[in-house]
């Protein structure tokens, strides 16, 4: 491995393996204890050696898509050359276990799906759930009630002043989202772990009184909001849908145009400490998981720190959940878990936006979410979730018009779909890094190359990793003084799969 000629040999057989590949997919577990600590370093004796190595590449040149080389040559590879691109990995210093990768499974993602001619549901269903033929998501969100991405604003409850919510009902779900989450869960093996968030409550207990806009909680609303999350999950519970999880409260500092809640740190403390906890608790849903914040990454400290410093409320949490739409700040990410090290953290949505259909095919789509998840994952995430797993050719339907991307865009006037590159930087994660898999060191020392390593529960180590630049970049892989040589082309992203 140290020899030039060996050096430029590996190089040549790699990157004509790399780039001759042509292995598309279509448009191509255990669940963990939430109650353990995952997010704290420890260390395993369980010693891996690089044996041999499989890489899958999707590149912005060449029509490759998760495409697979013929395995790169591995050998002995003490020392590591200073100025040669490499990548250290150390699967002895283990951190946060993956809950999963997913997106959301809104009414506007439903809709779109049954607008669209039969085998192209089936095509979708297969892109995304289905793990060998697809990128096999594994933890997805949906809304509880409407959200922007619902062709009209409504609730479960609209009779005013109703708080033994008598009149509570989800046959509004039952024309499009219902059926769409079950074919899903279908697909996916009924493995697929699921959660659920609001918008707003309904109208009546707001001080608004009304679902948009903003407004807050009335207090005296609190235990009958408390309570329509479990007539909520018990609802669908009985139609064969049973969830994972839920957030508190979706974007709780965002007045919007569209469903939105206002709660302040405090406010959400003592909502989950005195009301939503202790009554999923006493109900037949005490096994949910209650994640808070839901919001950009800027504040989430101070969020989680108000809430997770009062032992009353934090016994009640698994996680904090997190956004990006306002600035980077990966960096919080790390000091919420460094500061809590037995609660999680969790991408619960994002999105690139304002759509424009003649701009499906940007690469920058794609990459915006490869620099995203490799960060977030680096700073311990637990989990990725995108935003609508699909829209229509409008980038809705929404009943505000806020449209924006999804990584499959369904046209319902042609009944064609589209794969955004999106959908292929998301699968690089979804389906070669399982739920179960550790996080492993992952050290880099080219600027140029953003990477990240997991080990899945049979022993593979999963590393991904990203070239942003316009030209191709040679790297190795270290690991136990065993090497890998490998090449990323211009503009891809690449996992390399070891000892699969």
């Amino acid at each position: 491995m140290t020899s030039t000629i060996l050096k430029y040999f590996l190089f040549a057989v790699i990157s004509i393996g790399i780039l001759n590949a042509c292995n598309p997919i279509a448009g191509q577990s255990n669940q963990q204890n939430g109650d353990q600590n995952l997010q704290t370093n420890s260390r395993s004796n369980n010693k891996i050696t690089l044996e041999k190595a499989i890489q899958y590449t999707t590149a912005k040149e060449g029509d490759l898509r998760f495409s697979k080389s013929d395995g790169l040559l591995v050998g002995d590879f003490n020392q590591p050359e200073e100025h040669f691109s490499t990548l250290i990995l150390d699967a002895k210093k283990r951190f946060q276990i993956i809950e999963g990768f997913g997106g959301a499974l809104t009414d506007a993602a439903a809709e779109t799906f049954y607008k669209l001619p039969k085998n192209k549901q089936n095509e979708i269903l297969e892109a995304y759930f289905d793990r060998e033929k697809g990128i096999g998501y594994s933890l997805c969100r949906t809304h509880i009630h409407s959200c922007d991405f619902s062709s009209e604003s409504y609730s479960y409850a609209e009779v005013g002043g109703d708080t033994a919510l008598d009149n509570f009902s989800i046959e509004h779900d039952n024309q499009y989202k219902i059926p769409f989450i079950k074919e899903a869960l279908a697909k996916s093996g009924n493995e697929m772990k699921l959660f659920a968030s609001p918008w707003s409550p309904p109208a009546w207990m707001k001080t608004n009184n009304n679902m948009l806009e903003g407004g807050s909680l009335k207090p005296e609303y609190f235990q009958t909001w408390a309570d329509y999350f479990v007539k909520f999950f018990d609802a669908y519970k009985k139609q064969g849908i049973d969830f994972w999880g839920l957030t508190v409260q979706n974007e709780p500092l965002a007045v919007q145009r569209w469903e939105s809640c206002i709660f302040t740190a405090e406010e959400e403390r003592d909502f989950v400490k005195k009301y939503l906890g202790p009554t999923l608790e006493n109900s037949s849903m005490g096994d949910k998981k209650i994640i808070i914040w839901d919001h950009n990454r800027g504040l989430m400290y101070q969020r989680a720190q108000v809430v997770l410093d009062d032992p009353e409320a934090s016994k009640y949490i698994w996680g904090t959940g997190f956004h990006w739409y306002t600035g980077d700040h990966f960096e919080n990410v790390k000091l919420v878990s460094e500061a809590f090290p037995d609660k999680k953290t969790i991408f619960t949505e994002g999105c690139v936006f304002p759509f424009d259909y003649s701009k499906l095919g940007e690469w920058s789509w794609g990459e915006r979410y490869g620099e995203s998840i490799i960060h977030d994952l680096n700073n311990s995430a637990s989990g990725w979730v995108d935003w609508n797993v699909l829209l229509d050719e409008k980038g809705g339907p929404n009943h505000v018009a806020n449209y924006c991307y999804a990584p499959i865009i369904g046209n319902t006037k042609t009944g064609e779909i589209v794969y955004m590159n999106s959908y292929y930087y998301l699968g690089h994660f979804s389906k070669y890094i399982r739920p179960g898999a550790q996080r492993i060191i992952c050290s880099s020392n080219d600027d140029n190359i953003l990477a990240t390593a997991f080990v899945n529960e049979d022993n593979s180590i999963a590393v991904v990793a990203m070239n942003q630049t316009d030209k191709q970049l040679e790297f190795k892989i270290w690991l136990e003084g065993r090497g890998a040589l490998s090449v990323l082309p211009a503009h891809s992203i690449a996992t390399i799969v070891i000892n699969e």
